[in-house]
């Protein structure tokens, strides 16, 4: 399988690990370290070499810092890990609110008297280092080698996975193309700095497997403006790419990085927003640009070939989820585990011999389990799933062609009316979401309450984004576009978007219903005043569960789009099953 199911930290590991980490702090004259879930490149999910976060301190979030000072020690995360922090770090760490108090808010808070608190320049953004300046007030940052490092006696490798082409008729366009594109918008800049590996991975066309559910390598590259590129991976994970590459792209081992940024000349354009600090500290005396990365935008508006690939993906996902379903109606309840739910619905998917990779690990949360939200089911914490709960099943595929990303949330035997209106509420945002018609120039920002209102009314919210960008076989989790109250990127044709409003209540249940959706233009309507409206096509074709569904909570439109939604899954998906999965889906699917 690709999943596993052993606990990767346990609380009981981190206050002597944190015991050496100040060990160091005291030999370096330092009044603290901080430590954040990131490696050199940005990314969300890190290799195991660079997952320090969790070593130190047990939580095995996908965001968060660790403030270690010599007094106290602080983990930050967001809304989605709440409830699992608490279970996986000791006494030894406070579990902080994060955004909400800020990083160097509570190290100034914590440090009156001043210090000097020590950071890696690798594992931290330009943007992110002046935020900590902003706020540290008398405190003052240094960099230093990493110090967790250095007391992490078995530490992994680094990753050395291997590096293949993506065919130019999934990608849409030749690497050599975007290339040439990107240089010639680069205007004033002779050079840009790429750091993402997602954006060296779309913009040359290839594909890694450094990072375990993300198809991308490690690497950096210079963008020229003359046209062509300086790639800096090893050589070992390219094997016989160079036939791919062409003569526009010159590669060079990582270790020349430095001296290649130092020997640039020329104004130099870099993202602050994910360019690590000893970058910018390589560039010092240069002329700097500071821009967005220019990949980000052009891998976010999908080409036709890109959503098409999306299409056929999510109709392949959608019968091996259609599968696991019936799975689910078929099991005796109290007879099947969260563990037995994730290894069935991987059997479905590898069952289409087109999977790559599951694109997260799955989240399995059967009653106060599905409240965690992004919970990761262990041996330890494993549940038989019982009658009267809630099933929740967030999960994904790595497809050639595609990216998908799918919440169902499923009834146990008879649940109770709470979790059947709650599950309305939430089913109600969706739906609001997948209707939407908006002017062009809207970003997440202005759509995302849409999602919640219904929530509102009754006195209900969650505590994460209404959705993502997903790549194209990519990341699952892909900017700058999100649906959220901090999604200030205008939405374009082209992006693909994840549409999954929820409700938890922390020790009993979680309900989150998610869809992919791409935004595309919508048609003129009879005296339309606003010069040009978007829409979202739906993606997604799975039932959602009529069992959950308090029919008297939903207006009429709200019924007809699921009515009109559950008969295009029937007619999308019932070619793609056989038997008694054809019959259950006839059911699923039938008007309310």
């Amino acid at each position: 399988m690709f999943q596993t199911f052993e606990q990767s930290a346990s609380p009981e590991q981190g206050p002597p690990r944190l015991a050496a980490l100040r060990s160091e702090l005291a030999s370096e004259g330092l009044s603290g370290f901080l430590v954040p879930r990131a490696d050199a490149h940005q990314g969300e999910y890190v290799a195991p070499h660079d997952d320090r976060l969790a070593w130190l301190t047990g939580f095995t979030g996908s965001a968060g810092y660790c403030a270690a000072l010599l007094e106290k020690a602080g983990v930050f995360v967001d809304g989605r890990y709440r409830v699992q922090v608490k279970a996986q770090v000791a006494a030894e760490f406070t579990p902080v609110d994060w955004p909400e108090v800020g990083l160097a808010e509570w190290i100034a808070e914590a440090l009156p008297e001043g210090g000097t608190v020590g950071i890696d320049p690798w594992l931290f953004s330009v943007d992110q280092m002046r935020a900590l300046e902003r706020g540290l007030g008398t405190v003052t940052l240094r960099r230093c080698d990493n110090l967790v490092d250095r007391v992490w006696a078995d530490q992994p490798e680094p990753p050395m996975g291997a590096v293949f082409a993506q065919p130019v008729d999934l990608a849409g366009e030749a690497h050599e193309d975007k290339i040439a594109r990107l240089a010639a918008g680069l205007g004033k800049a002779a050079a840009c700095v790429l750091t993402l590996p997602d954006s060296l991975a779309w913009l040359l066309n290839i594909r890694g497997s450094d990072v375990a559910r993300n198809p991308v390598p490690h690497g950096f590259a210079i963008l020229h403006a003359s046209g062509r590129v300086t790639l800096f991976m090893a050589a070992q994970k390219l094997g016989g790419l160079g036939d791919h590459f062409g003569p526009k792209v010159e590669v060079q081992d990582p270790e020349a990085f430095a001296d290649a940024l130092a020997a640039l000349e020329g104004p130099v354009q870099i993202d602050p927003a994910s360019c690590p600090v000893a970058v910018l500290d390589a560039l010092e005396g240069r002329e700097i640009i500071e821009a967005a990365d220019p990949c980000l935008l052009p891998k976010a508006r999908k080409n036709a070939a890109e959503l098409q690939g999306a299409r056929e993906a999510h109709l392949r996902d959608g019968a091996a989820m259609v599968r696991f379903l019936h799975w689910v109606d078929s099991q005796t309840p109290g007879t099947f585990t969260e563990i037995d739910a994730v290894k069935a619905l991987e059997e479905e998917r590898r069952a289409t011999n087109a999977l790559r990779d599951i694109s997260f690990e799955t989240i399995s949360g059967a009653g106060p389990n599905g409240a965690i939200v992004h919970y990761r089911v262990t041996e330890e914490t494993n549940r038989t799933v019982e009658a009267g709960e809630l099933l929740l099943i967030d999960s994904g595929g790595q497809y050639v062609d595609g990216t998908t990303d799918i919440t169902r949330t499923m009834a146990i035997g008879t649940v109770g009316d709470e979790e059947r209106a709650a599950f309305t509420r939430v089913l109600k945002g969706m739906i609001g979401l997948s209707r939407l018609r908006f002017p062009k120039g809207l970003a997440g920002r202005d759509i995302d309450a849409l999602a919640r209102v219904h929530l509102w009314e009754a006195g209900l919210d969650y505590g994460h984004g209404t959705g993502h960008g997903v790549g194209s076989y990519l990341s699952v989790h892909e900017g700058p576009q999100r649906i959220a109250r901090t999604g200030t990127v205008p939405l374009e044709p082209g992006m693909i978007l994840s549409n999954e409003p929820g409700f938890y209540r922390e020790g009993s249940y979680g309900i989150r219903i998610e869809n992919l959706i791409a935004v595309e233009p919508a048609s003129p309507l009879p005296g339309q005043s606003v010069a040009s409206m978007l829409r979202f096509e739906t993606l997604t074709w799975v039932p959602i569960d009529r069992r959950l569904i308090e029919t008297g909570l939903l207006t009429a439109a709200e019924r007809d789009w699921l009515n009109a939604y559950h008969t295009e899954v029937f007619e999308r998906i019932a070619p793609l099953v056989t038997g008694a999965v054809r019959d259950w889906l006839e059911a699923a699917c039938a008007p309310l």
